[in-house]
């Protein structure tokens, strides 16, 4: 028996016992988090907000096995947000679709989760009206059964059995009345209900998981009560994928009480918010980077290069890298490369070897 088969279902029981400490220390790291945020310039705020809205985005598609483009994502983000920042690409749909659903979801966090709203988000990750070669139902309930299955063709293994269709109306509406209406439990363990809430009914045809993650951030921005996102919990749920997904199925195949999987959320969240130190010290160090060499004259292929160095640029720098990455001349790149050099922000490594390798001077 799946949990939504038992009578009066959503009527969640939990031990506050277990869970009031872990709340308390998580309130506690949300507020220093956002306390330190706030001590900071605008522009170290701008950068810190790009970095983990991105992130985010990144790593919800990532736990659903999809792979973005960072540059991409970025770009659309800054962009939406009015952000300047160098070295922005072209956007294809479907990543400004993911983009867009998040951002109404933390940007507008305060406004009420409707039918449309939902549907626009669901349409907006799906703009072809397929999910890679299949049709789907974008934009609306699906009309279909609905399992989650893992395994190889044949051995395939049914996780989770979701409502039929005919009853997703009426659930749907009793959770979108619960989210914008109930006010009495706490706003994080609200967040950990939702999530939960959604993910079982699991109303549409694909994209639920991301969804359901989309409408946590919501929460958790107006427990938060700003729109400035310096944590992604979604980050710490791909670290976690495993039990995150063996929570679900237990709690979904439970008796209705959800407190090991609300233990489970307020341990992930605490870990998010104690990792988010780690990113935010690095969105840091590359705004200090740009406040120091501000005055500098950079084309917009040195800004590009520099920023992926800044970031998490794979392997050794060398000219032939550049020119590819920056799409220049072999002489281009090395005309650039001997520029930085000249201005003190890069310089070649020690190790040398066959190729001329290259480092940020900081």
């Amino acid at each position: 028996m799946y949990i939504y088969q038992r009578k009066n279902w959503t009527a969640f029981k939990w031990n506050n016992d277990t869970l009031l400490p872990l709340l308390a220390n998580v309130r506690h790291l949300q507020g220093r988090l956002l306390g330190q945020m706030e001590s900071l310039g605008f522009k170290f705020q701008e950068e810190a907000l790009l970095s983990t809205l991105t992130l985010d985005v990144l790593k919800s598609n990532e736990i659903e096995g999809e792979v973005l483009n960072k540059d991409q994502v970025r770009s659309s983000i800054a962009r939406r947000l009015g952000l300047a920042v160098s070295g922005l690409v072209d956007i294809p749909r479907n990543v400004d679709g993911v983009v867009e659903m998040m951002l109404d979801a933390t940007q507008h966090y305060m406004k009420p989760l409707t039918t449309e709203r939902v549907f626009g988000w669901h349409a907006a990750l799906f703009p072809t009206g397929y999910s890679g070669m299949y049709k789907i139902e974008a934009g609306k309930y699906r009309s279909g059964d609905m399992q989650v299955v893992s395994g190889a063709m044949g051995k395939e293994r049914v996780h989770y059995e979701a409502p039929k269709a005919d009853v997703l109306e009426v659930e749907m509406k009793r959770f979108l009345n619960w989210f914008n209406n109930e006010s009495e439990t706490d706003p994080v363990l609200k967040a950990a209900v939702a999530h939960l809430w959604f993910v079982t009914i699991h109303p549409f045809d694909d994209g639920n998981g991301r969804i359901a993650r989309t409408i946590t951030d919501m929460q958790l921005a107006r427990s938060d009560g700003s729109p400035q996102r310096f944590y992604s919990m979604s980050n710490q749920i791909l670290t976690e994928r495993k039990r995150y997904y063996n929570l679900l199925e237990q709690t979904q195949r439970g008796d209705g009480d959800i407190t090991a999987w609300l233990e489970w959320f307020l341990r992930c969240l605490e870990n998010t918010l104690v990792n988010s130190r780690v990113i935010l010290e690095s969105v840091l160090a590359k705004a200090k980077f740009w406040e120091r060499h501000s005055q500098m004259s950079l084309n917009d292929r040195q800004r590009l290069m520099l920023n992926k160095l800044l970031d998490d640029f794979e392997g050794k720098l060398t000219s032939s890298k550049w020119a590819k990455i920056a799409r220049c001349s072999q002489d281009t790149a090395i005309r650039d490369i001997q520029d930085l050099i000249n201005k003190g922000i890069l310089r070649k490594e020690a190790e040398g070897g066959r190729s001329t390798n290259y480092e940020l001077q900081i």
